[in-house]
Formats: structure tokens, sequence, C-alpha cells
């Protein structure tokens, strides 16, 4: 069973998401918050496969909600899925930063969402080629982050390629067909490069890429 929180402040569209999730025998609602002191309460409390958060809520928003989640040692199974109306804009990406697994856009249709919430429950990024491909051009005209690349060092080649296929928004199935290793050895790669990395999930792990120079548009 798939427990999930729901945090938006907007009462009907949690009850819209609720109503999709209640029809599905592996997903269980286990709380609904209004804002972000709620939801961190609650979380805390319920302690949910899945955290849907809304970025923009009264007091604490979902940037700050999803960053004192992930900090959280006692919260390292909840798995923050960013809530948004807005598409991929500079919100999203402090939430990636912030430690979120991904994000979906309220506007989702009902079959995508609840693949998205199996995905995430799996501990897998919820970033789509056309995510990547825009966080590829969000890190084009920035500088490489100061220290970042210090931790490739750490990594062995085959945790390196694996760290970039990951960047390029392919799956474990799909790095192990590029890598010529069976899926469960490709998973093991990456999460050995996400525990060297102190990665918290798939997506710190595109970002880290970017900020380290590891992967840059020309390695597309």
């Amino acid at each position: 069973m798939i427990r999930v929180l729901l945090a938006d402040d907007q009462p009907l569209l949690r009850s819209g998401f609720r109503a999709i999730l209640d029809l599905e025998d592996d997903i269980e609602v286990v709380a609904e918050a209004g804002d972000g002191l709620e939801c961190l309460a609650l979380v805390r409390r319920h302690l949910p496969d899945i955290a849907l958060v809304d970025i923009q809520m009264p007091g604490v928003n979902g940037i700050e909600a999803t960053r004192r989640i992930s900090a959280d040692p006692a919260l390292a199974g909840v798995h923050v899925v960013i809530l948004t109306n807005y598409g991929l804009d500079e919100y999203v990406f402090d939430a990636l930063r912030a430690g979120a697994a991904g994000f979906l856009v309220k506007d989702i249709v009902p079959e995508d969402f609840l693949h998205a919430v199996r995905v995430a429950a799996r501990g897998d990024a919820l970033l789509a080629p056309s995510i990547t491909r825009k966080l590829i051009d969000r890190y084009v005209a920035q500088p490489l982050r100061a220290g970042t690349e210090k931790g490739l060092e750490e990594l062995t080649n085959r945790e390196r390629e694996a760290v970039a296929l990951v960047a390029q928004g392919l799956s474990n199935d799909q790095i192990a067909e590029h890598m010529l290793i069976s899926p469960m050895t490709a998973k093991t790669h990456v999460n050995r490069a996400m525990a060297k990395l102190h990665a918290r999930d798939r997506a710190q792990l595109v970002i880290y890429a970017y900020e380290s120079g590891l992967v840059t548009p020309r390695t597309r």
C-alpha cells in the first residue's frame, strides 16, 4: 500500500486529487494539509511514502517544507513530489535542490498522475526527458558549482557513466541496455553513486551531474 499525504491550500484541488487516489486499491491517502506547517506536522505523524506538496502555501511554502523534510533523518523514507501550476520554473529548480523527488503540473491527466505517484513510491525521480532537456538549458549559462567536481573522484568510471545517463533521463533498464549490463547492476551503480554523493534520489543526481560538469550540452 502506497501511503500519500496531500498538502495544498486549495480544498477543491485536494478533494480532486483525493478522489482519484481513493479509487486505487494500492494507494491510501493518510492525511491532508492546508499549509506548510500543518504539512510538516502531519508528515512527522503519519510518515507517508509520498508527500504531494504545493509550492505556494501560506506560512511555510512547499520549497521550505521540502527542505525540512529532506533534512530530517527520521523522514528519510518520505518522497516529496511538488505540485505546481507553473510548469518548469525557478521554483521547481529550487524544489529539486531542496530534495524533491520530482514535480507534477496540476493539469496532469489522472492516468499520468497515478503513474507518477507509483514511480515516486519506487524511489525514482519524476524527470521526463523533456524536463531533462530544460534542466540542460538551465545549466548551459551557469558556471560550474565550486567543489562539486571533487565528489566525482569518489566514483568509479562505471558509476560516472551511470550518473551521466541518469542525467540524460534514462531509466535503469535503459542504462543497462546502453552499458551492456543487467538492470540490477545498473541500479547498483546508480545507488552507489547516490550514496557516495549523498544524493537523496535521482533528481539530485541530475542536478549534481550538471553542476559538477560531468554532463554538458555537448554530451546529450
